[in-house]
């Protein structure tokens, strides 16, 4: 080992063309490490601003509203009748269809009427012989006032006579009511419709025995009234004392001396079709629900309407009044709040509270929180932020154009 080192040390020096060599291989390495020092004290390019979010605006519509209250209320006939037999008998024939529409006077049932027709022949026979006591009656009481002027017949015989007569002429009147009667079940053996309207199915076929109004009587079918139709429903106590105060203030007319107008919709409509006005108002309150019952009369000319069908009723709930209105996309929710979003003069976003009112024509009313002059944003909500910038546009027409 010692004889290694000695020869290690008294080694020729190697060739100047080798160290060359050496030094160009390192030059590279050493290169990369001078910039990539020199690049560590410089600071990284600044990203570029982010845009500002493009957001729609418009201004509040200004006009005049009246508030409406709803309710749900149903659909009942201005008339209803029970048709039933007023007299007993075999029903003979069916005169309408089921359904169809029949007009007062119209026939609807027919009962045989040969029992009666023979019971007034019994009634008109015992008129006639009544009748004729009667006349007879009237005659011997002619002569005996005649015979007691010259003392012929005592007092008594002309006391007789008369209280013969009169119970003559009693008699016939009881003939006469039971002709009367005979010929009214007559009448009775032909049901005819009492009102105009729809009338329901036929509940009895012909070949039936039916029993009249001695007894209990058989119902035979229905009618109902269409045009025009009652809507009832139920006003709460809150809605009805705001409605109270308004008429003691003079701002509102009381329903109970004016017919104020009401509009209804009917299920699966979007918007009122019906118009009509106030009827009545119930007396009192139901004390258990709390609610008062009212009824509003509406016109059915095409007679589309059918009792016992739903419909959502607006009755006026106030004067006209000037109001702001928003479209609903524009109102945002902050936790129990609700809130719209504003572009200022310098296109930031504010964030105003607002009180809502009732829908107006698709749009809400605005009681408080904003004014005519602000730029509300209906469109891009989502994009705003408050106190941040955004760009405003206005919003397009039908056609694309700006307004």
């Amino acid at each position: 080992m010692e004889l290694s080192a000695s020869n290690q040390r008294n080694a020729p020096d190697q060739p100047e063309s080798l160290k060359l060599h050496s030094i160009r291989s390192l030059s590279p390495l050493i290169l990369a490490a001078v910039l990539a020092l020199s690049g560590c004290g410089d600071k990284p390019p600044a990203p570029a601003a982010a845009a500002a979010p493009p957001v729609t605006v418009a201004q509040p519509v200004k006009r005049t509203v009246t508030d409406w209250d709803e309710f749900t209320g149903r659909f009942e006939p201005v008339q209803e009748v029970q048709v039933r037999a007023r007299v007993g008998g075999f029903v003979t024939s069916v005169e309408f269809r089921d359904g169809a529409f029949v007009k007062a006077g119209d026939l609807l049932y027919v009962i045989d009427a040969r029992p009666f027709e023979a019971v007034a022949e019994q009634a008109d026979g015992q008129l006639s012989d009544a009748r004729g006591k009667a006349e007879l009656a009237k005659r011997e009481l002619d002569r005996a006032l005649t015979l007691v002027q010259t003392s012929a017949v005592s007092e008594s015989i002309v006391d007789q006579r008369r209280q013969t007569l009169q119970a003559a002429r009693a008699a016939e009147m009881q003939a006469e009511g039971l002709l009367k009667a005979a010929k009214l079940n007559i009448e009775f053996t032909h049901m005819m419709a009492p009102i105009a309207g729809r009338v329901s199915r036929h509940l009895v076929t012909p070949g039936n025995l039916v029993q009249g109004s001695d007894g209990t009587s058989t119902l035979l079918t229905s009618i109902v009234s269409l045009d025009p139709i009652y809507i009832y429903f139920d006003v709460d106590e809150s809605t009805y004392l705001r409605n109270n105060r308004l008429w003691f203030e003079g701002r509102r007319p009381s329903s109970r001396d004016t017919p104020n107008p009401v509009q209804v919709t009917l299920t699966g409509e979007t918007k009122p079709s019906h118009d009509g006005r106030m009827d009545f108002i119930d007396n009192r309150l139901d004390v258990s629900t709390g609610t008062l019952r009212s009824r509003a009369v509406i016109p059915n000319k095409d007679m589309s309407i059918l009792p016992g069908q739903f419909g959502r009723v607006r009755l006026i709930g106030s004067a006209p009044y000037e109001a702001l209105l928003l479209p609903d996309t524009a109102i945002a929710t902050d936790q129990s709040r609700k809130i719209v979003f504003v572009v200022k003069d310098d296109n930031t976003v504010e964030a105003k509270p607002v009180t809502l009112g009732p829908l107006d024509e698709g749009l809400r009313v605005i009681r408080e929180g904003i004014k005519a002059e602000d730029k509300v944003i209906i469109e891009g909500l989502q994009r705003a932020r408050v106190g941040a910038k955004v760009s405003p546009h206005a919003p397009a027409d039908k056609s694309g154009a700006k307004k």
